[in-house]
């Protein structure tokens, strides 16, 4: 059996926390979104992952006002009929 360091754990943890949001089952036909996109921040300690359902992209793990902020910017971008990429806020 191999061990795993503490670092390692860590990073499954995290990289299991995403996948299990990007399953979640907000799911659209092909024609049609939501509008402001779905935008989740999942907490994992003091890091957060902001997992957009529509656009099916995430942050990545970031300080947990960082991946609030994208979500929030990424909600207002998506009010109208608009899609921009789900990215950073600088």
């Amino acid at each position: 059996m191999h061990e795993d360091n503490g670092e390692q754990s860590v990073a499954m943890v995290a990289a299991c926390t995403a996948a299990a949001a990007h399953r979640r089952d907000h799911h659209h036909g092909p024609a049609t979104g939501c509008h402001p996109h779905a935008i989740e921040v999942v907490h994992l300690g003091h890091r957060a992952v902001a997992v957009c359902h529509d656009c099916g992209a995430d942050s990545g793990f970031l300080p947990e006002r960082q991946a609030e902020a994208i979500a929030g910017t990424h909600r207002a971008e998506t009010v109208g009929d608009r899609c921009p990429t789900f990215g950073a806020v600088a």
